[in-house]
Order: structure tokens, then sequence, then C-alpha cells
């Protein structure tokens, strides 16, 4: 009767079993990222085609004013809260447009029946009228 090598693994080893496993796990991880990129272009595509150019633009903004939040949260814990009221002003702002923003984009979004009696210009203009008020307050924080 021949002995097998240590190097080499029988299938009815657990080794071999092992690998086997190691294998499938590797088999199902592929398909499972091949699956998730496949949803996302079907996310991406669905977007593209969908969603109005007025919603995009207001995509582009909220994307825009969270990086620059994440900018400043990351500058302070680089530099420090030297000036901290101008930290707490700034982040404050990013926080408070991007809260007006989303709310501006649900008012405007015509799949929102909730707000299907406001109408565009009137949702802007609420927009604007919250933005002066929050940069006055965001100004008159810093000193």
């Amino acid at each position: 009767m021949a002995k097998s090598s240590p190097t080499q693994a029988s299938p009815a080893s657990p080794a071999g079993a092992v690998s086997a496993s190691a294998q499938s796990v590797a088999a199902s991880a592929s398909n499972a990222a091949a699956q998730q990129a496949f949803l996302v272009r079907r996310l991406v595509t669905s977007y593209q085609k969908n969603t109005p150019q007025s919603l995009k633009l207001i995509d582009t903004y909220l994307v825009f004013v969270m990086l620059t939040g994440i900018i400043q949260f990351v500058y302070v814990l680089l530099a420090g809260t030297y000036p901290y009221n101008s930290f707490l002003a700034g982040f404050g702002a990013s926080v408070g447009s991007f809260v007006l923003a989303a709310n501006l984009r649900m008012q405007v979004n015509p799949e929102n029946k909730e707000f299907k009696d406001t109408s565009t210009e009137r949702a802007f203009a609420d927009f604007a009228f919250a933005s002066l008020v929050l940069f006055g307050f965001v100004v008159n924080f810093l000193g």
C-alpha cells in the first residue's frame, strides 16, 4: 500500500476538504462581486435614464456640500481645533446646507406625492430664504 506524501492532500483528508471549501468560498465571493457590479451598473443606468436634470443638479450640490463637510472634519482632526468657532461655523454651514438641499430635492421630486401641492418655485424660494437665514447665523457665529 502506497503512502501519500505529507505535501499532497487526498480529497478524503481534512486538508483536501479545506481547500475545496476555500475554492467554493472564493467562487461564491467572485459571484457576489459580479452580482454587486451588475447591480451598481443597473443603478447608475437607471439613475441616468430616469432622473430629471434638476434632481441631478441638486444631487451634485449635495455631494459637493457633503465633501466640503468631510474635508473640514478631516482638517480639524489633522491640524487641530485652534479656530474652533470657525470650524463649528463652517461645519454647521455644510450640515445645514445639506439638510436644506435634501429638503429641496424632496419637494422638487415629481415622484414624491407628499409635496404634490408645492410648486417648484415655492420650494426653491423656501430653500433660498432658509439658506439666507442659515448663513446669517453662520456669519454671526464667526464673530
